[in-house]
């Protein structure tokens, strides 16, 4: 998945936490775009592929946050994403021209529960809410088993106990905000533009498929809810690529609680915050 994976449980309850990582690779193992061995690697290079258990979930669960979002939340992004930026491999900026050239549209995406196949120019990249979904599948092996755990893929937290988040501010080394989560089970997901772009944040991961452009408005968007982590993660994502009128009328629709740190330096807060958080503790100021 390319990120850091941490999973926090009692010590009396460490000898699970082997198998919780091994879940993730076993995820890894399928929805990576990277892993010349995985599924979705392989559906990219030869536009059809034999799907197993977690790549048909992760397109199931897709095409319904596609729908959700108003196609905001579009997996075939990664026509833009892995052929043209190349993020995370030899990275370059793409010309206008190119990008109004890529092909982007989820029809063009074929499935059922055993295979998958894609129209020609289309490539998928399921970086928005891969993350989220082997979280989920870490969660429930916890939950199952009764552990109070904590998993954390770099921006994708569960914790299935009370947990303290410290935010992390986009424009200095500090915390933007912190606080205590104030039920049990909640995810936590924070969606930015300033981890992943090529020479500047304007060229970011970001993609809006519908202008098919790295989205300037928001620079971090963190989503708070019980609703499982693959959706908290796409939400955050399609909603940080929306117009801000619609994300924050998108985001307001939704049981959850958000931070939204604009490109302006405004942090807007939802006014159900204190649901889901209790300390919440605010940097006195954000400074670019």
């Amino acid at each position: 998945m390319g990120t850091f994976i941490t999973i926090s449980v009692d010590a009396k309850d460490k000898h699970l936490v082997e198998h919780g990582f091994k879940i993730m690779k076993d995820i890894d193992e399928s929805l990576s775009s990277y892993k010349k061995s995985a599924v979705i690697y392989r559906l990219n290079q030869d536009k059809k592929v034999k799907l197993d258990s977690y790549s048909y979930q992760a397109l199931k669960q897709s095409k319904e946050l596609y729908k959700k979002s108003d196609g905001y939340f579009d997996i075939t992004v990664g026509s833009i994403t892995k052929d043209l930026y190349r993020f995370g491999e030899q990275e370059r900026v793409p010309s206008s021209q190119e990008l109004s050239d890529a092909k982007v549209s989820f029809r063009g995406i074929h499935f059922n529960k055993d295979k998958a196949y894609l129209d020609r120019g289309i490539k998928l990249d399921l970086g928005g809410m891969g993350k989220g979904f082997g979280v989920d599948k870490v969660a429930a092996y916890f939950r199952a088993n009764n552990i109070k755990a904590r998993i954390s893929a770099s921006g994708d937290i569960r914790c299935l106990d009370i947990c303290s988040i410290d935010v992390k501010n986009p424009f200095s080394d500090d915390k933007l905000l912190s606080f205590k989560t104030s039920k049990k089970d909640l995810g936590i997901t924070t969606s930015g533009n300033y981890n992943r772009y090529v020479n500047s944040t304007e060229n970011n991961h970001l993609i809006n498929p519908k202008l098919k452009r790295p989205q300037t408005k928001f620079v971090s968007i963190t989503l708070i809810g019980s609703i499982s982590s693959s959706f908290l993660d796409a939400y955050a994502t399609a909603s940080s690529v929306m117009p801000p009128e619609k994300a924050y009328e998108f985001l307001d629709s939704l049981e959850l609680a958000y931070i939204v740190l604009q490109s302006d330096g405004e942090m807007k807060i939802s006014s159900n915050i204190h649901e889901y958080t209790d300390s919440l503790i605010m940097n006195d100021a954000v400074k670019k």
